[in-house]
């Protein structure tokens, strides 16, 4: 099987994010339409509409209009990586390489609170950044089988 190099995104992030999501690397979904969390089956979104109880939409636009409005901001530990799919285990097999989480975190100071969307952003971000303080979700990817939306809820509440 072939591998391309597949860069991540600009980390979705303003003057007013109170928190930042991080996850591991975009899914083939989501370097398709060109923003986070592109696959459908992904509840992140989901989570997300629950519990603000609203409703965001599929276009891209949508996505970024609540995430303002909530203060969210996005980006991945792996910054690019040689890999074909979207596998975790694919990934960690490849070249990659790490964003700089740390000077994110010094130009935009107003992030209270950085949460790894997964166990491979937690591991890899306590590996690369062990003095930053960061909390673990669970993986929101359809192949996390025994998730639990209620540690997301509870890590949520510090938005409300």
């Amino acid at each position: 099987m072939e591998k391309e190099v597949n860069e991540c995104f600009e980390p979705f992030v303003d003057n007013e994010s109170k928190i930042l999501i991080l996850g591991s690397f975009p899914s083939v979904k989501s370097r398709e339409i060109n923003f986070y969390y592109g696959n459908k089956q992904n509840r992140i979104w989901k989570i997300f509409e629950e519990f603000f109880g609203v409703t965001i939409g599929d276009c891209v636009e949508e996505k970024k209009k609540f995430l303002k409005e909530h203060h969210i901001a996005l980006w991945d530990i792996v910054k690019s990586a040689n890999i074909k799919g979207s596998s975790d285990f694919q990934l960690l097999k490849s070249d990659f390489q790490i964003n700089d989480i740390e000077s994110l975190t010094k130009k935009f100071s107003n992030i209270q609170k950085i949460f790894c969307n997964g166990k491979l952003s937690f591991n890899l971000t306590q590996t690369y950044f062990p003095f930053l303080e960061i909390s673990y979700l669970p993986s929101t990817s359809p192949a996390n089988v025994s998730f639990k939306k209620e540690i997301w809820f509870d890590a949520l509440k510090c938005l409300k």
